[in-house]
C-alpha cells in the first residue's frame, strides 16, 4: 500500500514524482545555500560562485527543464511498452525488491561511468556536449541535471532505463529508485557539506568527491556518479582529497594528486 493508490498509476508516479522530488529538493538547498549561518558548510565561497561559473542562474533552470521534458517522454514510452494492463501486478518481498535496487544502482553507476568517462576523452564530444555541464565549474544543486540535452538523454535518460530494465523491477519499486536517485544526485552537487547528511557520510562518491571533478586538477578524475567509486578505483581514475576548513569559514575539498 503507497499513498498514492487509487488516485494516480505507478507509472504516472514514476514518471512525474522524480521531476517534482527533484525541485523541492534542490530548490530547498538553493535556499540554504545563501543563507548567512549556512555559510560556514559551503565547499566554495559566493564570490568564487559569481566568479568562476560560465552559466546563469536562468539557463541553467532551462537546460534543466529541456533535459527532464525528455525524460519524461521517454519514461512514459518506456512504461507503456513495458507494462501490461490485463494483470495485476504483485509487488515481489523486500528482500528481492533490495536486490533489485542494487542491481540498478550497479547499472546505473556502471553506464554513467564509462559514459562519462569518454564524453572527457573524447575532445568533439567534451567540447560541444559535456563542456555545457562544466560551466558550472561551482556546482550547485539545481544544476545537478544541466546537461547538453544529448548527453542529458545518454547519459541520465537511458541510463536510468537500463537500470529499470536490468534489474526487473516493477512500476511502484522503480518510483523509489528514481526519487532516490535525484536525492543522490542533487546531494552530490549541492555544493555544502553539511554534518548529519546521510549520504555525504555513507557514500564515498559524495558532494565533496564531484566536486574535485568539477576542479580544474580533477576533470580527468572521479568521473563515478551518483552512488559508488567502485569504476574509479579499478580503473584508477579516483582522485583522493582532504577537506580543509577554510579561514574565511566552509570548506575547501583540495585534491591529493598534482
Amino acid at each position: 500500500m503507497v499513498p498514492w493508490e487509487g488516485y494516480v498509476s505507478d507509472e504516472t508516479m514514476g514518471t512525474f514524482a522524480p521531476i517534482l522530488l527533484y525541485w523541492v529538493y534542490a530548490g530547498g538547498y538553493q535556499l540554504l545555500l545563501h543563507r548567512r549561518p549556512l555559510q560556514r558548510y559551503r565547499l566554495h565561497t559566493r564570490a568564487e560562485e559569481e566568479d568562476k561559473n560560465l552559466v546563469a542562474l536562468p539557463a541553467v533552470v532551462r537546460g534543466v527543464l529541456l533535459q527532464q521534458l525528455v525524460q519524461a517522454i521517454v519514461a512514459m514510452i518506456l512504461f507503456m511498452i513495458t507494462s501490461d494492463s490485463s494483470t495485476v501486478l504483485v509487488q515481489p518481498s523486500m528482500v528481492v525488491q533490495s536486490f533489485q535496487f542494487l542491481v540498478a544502482m550497479l547499472v546505473m553507476d556502471t553506464w554513467q561511468y564509462f559514459v562519462h568517462r569518454y564524453m572527457h576523452q573524447n575532445k568533439f564530444l567534451y567540447q560541444h556536449i559535456h563542456s555545457q555541464h562544466h560551466r558550472l565549474i561551482v556546482p550547485y544543486a539545481i544544476g545537478a541535471l544541466y546537461n547538453h540535452p544529448l548527453e542529458g538523454l545518454l547519459l541520465d535518460t537511458l541510463g536510468g532505463a537500463m537500470s529499470f530494465l536490468v534489474s526487473g523491477m516493477t512500476p511502484r519499486t522503480a518510483v523509489f529508485f528514481f526519487c532516490f536517485a535525484v536525492l543522490k544526485t542533487v546531494d552530490d552537487h549541492c555544493g555544502l557539506w553539511l554534518p548529519y547528511n546521510i549520504f555525504q557520510h555513507l557514500f564515498q562518491n559524495n558532494t565533496a568527491y564531484h566536486d574535485i571533478h568539477h576542479q580544474l586538477q580533477g576533470t580527468k578524475y572521479n568521473y563515478s556518479q551518483p552512488f559508488f567509486s567502485i569504476w574509479d578505483r579499478i580503473l584508477g581514475t579516483h582522485m583522493a582529497y582532504d577537506l580543509l576548513s577554510r579561514k574565511e569559514g566552509g570548506f575547501e575539498a583540495r585534491p591529493l594528486r598534482d
